[in-house]
């Protein structure tokens, strides 16, 4: 019997709920119960067999969602011993989302920027709750943030049009958005806004980011009004879920 048993509360998948394939069901679930110390590293895990039996599907489907975190280095599996966990969090969570405004100034050491597209005349998109009043146009960057060799933020940036002629090409590739935006000469900020929101990596999302599909991602929008209320700044950023923590002190 492995010495980590499945949570009580598992039981049989179905491809038709959901439309994902089980594999892909699995291996998000197995990925979830190792990056939060269910599944702790260097611990060895249940049995394909025992996999298959509590989830009922066969033992290829668990050998295949396996096979996905094998790749992305996970866990390890080893003739006649068993598998075992390798992911060690502490060494993951390195990405913390700021909810001050002198954090969201910091760039993250060791992280460069890839402008990957540079459009002109653009909107951004129409949200539930619209604030403030938008600019004619604006100019739309999307941005690839790496570090270590690995992407961890897709970010497309819409900024008021008649601002980026105060922006050097140089800032696009080495400033965070609220450090661009704060750095342009004669900007007067009124009010900044920070929603962070948790889903599921999409097909593209999970290209860009070099991840699974459909393992967490963190959505975070921004907007910059500045002090006579127009929407100056827009942006909208996808992260690795495996690396991101929202650290918030309360009263």
């Amino acid at each position: 019997m492995s010495p980590h048993p499945i949570p009580a509360e598992a039981g049989p998948l179905d491809d038709d709920a959901t439309g994902i394939p089980r594999y892909l069901q699995l291996s998000t679930l197995f990925r979830r119960m190792i990056e939060s110390g269910q599944w702790q590293t260097g611990d060895q895990i249940p049995t394909v067999e025992e996999l298959a039996a509590e989830y009922g599907v066969a033992r290829a489907t668990v050998r295949q969602a396996l096979g996905r975190l094998d790749a992305d280095g996970l866990i390890a599996r080893f003739r006649a011993k068993g598998t075992f966990v390798t992911y060690k969090p502490q060494e993951q969570l390195w990405c913390e989302v700021e909810t001050d405004w002198s954090g969201l100034l910091l760039s993250r050491p060791g992280a460069t920027i890839e402008l990957m597209s540079d459009e002109a005349g653009q909107q951004p998109p129409v949200f539930l709750q619209p604030v403030g009043e938008r600019a004619r146009s604006y100019r739309r960057f999307k941005r690839r943030h790496w570090r270590g060799g690995k992407p961890f933020l897709i970010a497309y940036t819409y900024l008021d049009e008649a601002l980026c002629k105060r922006v050097k090409q140089e800032d696009l590739e080495t400033k965070t958005t609220l450090s661009l935006l704060n750095s342009i000469r004669g900007v007067k900020l009124g009010e900044v806004r920070q929603t962070l929101t948790i889903g599921a990596a999409d097909v593209v999302t999970a290209r860009e980011l070099e991840i699974p599909l459909n393992v967490p991602v963190a959505y975070v929008h921004r907007s910059a009004l500045d002090s006579a209320g127009k929407l100056v700044m827009v942006t909208d950023g996808t992260y690795r879920g495996d690396i991101v923590r929202l650290d918030m002190k309360l009263r």
